[in-house]
This record gives C-alpha cells, structure tokens and sequence, in this order.
C-alpha cells in the first residue's frame, strides 16, 4: 500500500528535483521510491510506468520554462521580446539542467490526457514569431531554428565545449541578434521560388 499523501504530482516533483539532482537518465522508480521510503510497487498505483514518469517530468519543466518566458517577454515585441525569450530559456536550463533534458523527450499524449503547458508553449512562441510577420509553413520553420539553435549552444556550453577566450554571454547575445536578422529578412516562398528558377 501506498504511503499516506503519496500522489502522482508529488511524485513527479520528487522526480524533477532528482532529474536536476543526478540527470534526468537516472530518474527511476527504483529511486523514488527509496527518496520516498516505500517499495517500487507503490508508486505504481500513481504512474504507470517510468515512460509516463519522465513525460510527467518534461510537462511540468515545460510549464515552468514557459511560465518564465511568458513573464520575460511580456510587453515586449521584436528582437526584444525575442532577447528576452532566449535569456529567459538560457537562465532555465542552466539553473534546472535535469528538468530541461526532461524538455527535449518527444511527449506521447496517449499516456498523458491533457497538456496544458504544451499548448502554452505554442502559443506564446509562436505569438512572439508572427511579430516577424511570419505564418504557416515559416512559423514552423522559425520555430525549429529557434530551438535547434538554443538547444546546441546550451548543449555545448553546459560540456564546456567553448574553449575560445571570447566571453560566452557576448557570443549568446551575437547569437541572439543574428537570429533576429533571420527572422526579420524570412525568405518567404516566393523568394525561394525564384532563387530556384
């Protein structure tokens, strides 16, 4: 039997503090259950399994990472709304390194009913992008630059990779502006066309 006031929530924040902890790879059942003092069995009344486990551990990063872009680039549009996104999400994933690896896992919403943070993640960053004037395929697109190229400098920055005595906030913010000039000069469909011709 499950110990008193064990709940799926209270295992999952458990579990985002050990992702930060010791990797978000070593979030296991096996070692929840001895943070919380039970056998694995009992936390199986709670989770499914630790699939479902770390899905539950990337919607609730994902809703805190979004919760503190949302507030960094409120009021703001352009490139500094943009700078604010990029500083907002640089500042989560190195302070929750765990909880951010939990981001990159592709969700599958046959285990998980409803994702609340998901939809809001779409919204206010594709809502900052149409500010570039940008619609469908390109917000996707924009969407895609946007992470992969987040995604590889906080990589390499949290291995230490950038060995270069150039200053790493300074090469971010470089970063960050040449993204802007991507999105300010979008090639739209017809430009590509052309250039095709």
């Amino acid at each position: 039997m499950a110990r008193a006031g064990l709940t799926a929530d209270r295992i999952t924040a458990a579990a985002a503090d050990l992702a930060d902890e010791s990797g978000f790879e070593n979030v296991t059942l096996s070692a929840l259950a001895r943070h919380f003092g039970v056998k694995d069995a009992s936390l199986y009344s709670h989770v499914k399994n630790v699939r479902e486990l770390r899905m539950r551990v990337a919607l609730l990063a994902g809703g805190e990472l979004i919760d503190e872009i949302a507030v960094a680039v409120a009021g703001r549009s352009g490139r500094d709304a943009l700078m604010a996104y990029a500083d907002a999400y640089r500042a989560y994933a190195r302070a929750h390194p765990g909880r951010y690896a939990s981001t990159q896992i592709r969700v599958d919403l046959d285990l998980v009913a409803d994702a609340p943070a998901m939809r809001r993640t779409v919204e206010i960053t594709y809502g900052m992008l149409r500010g570039y004037g940008l619609d469908e395929p390109d917000l996707t697109d924009a969407v895609r630059l946007l992470r992969s190229t987040f995604h590889g400098y906080l990589s390499i920055e949290a291995q230490g990779g950038f060995h270069h005595v150039r200053d790493v906030d300074a090469s971010w913010r470089r970063a960050v502006a040449a993204l802007h000039l991507a999105l300010t000069h979008w090639p739209t469909s017809s430009t590509e066309e052309a250039n095709h011709a």
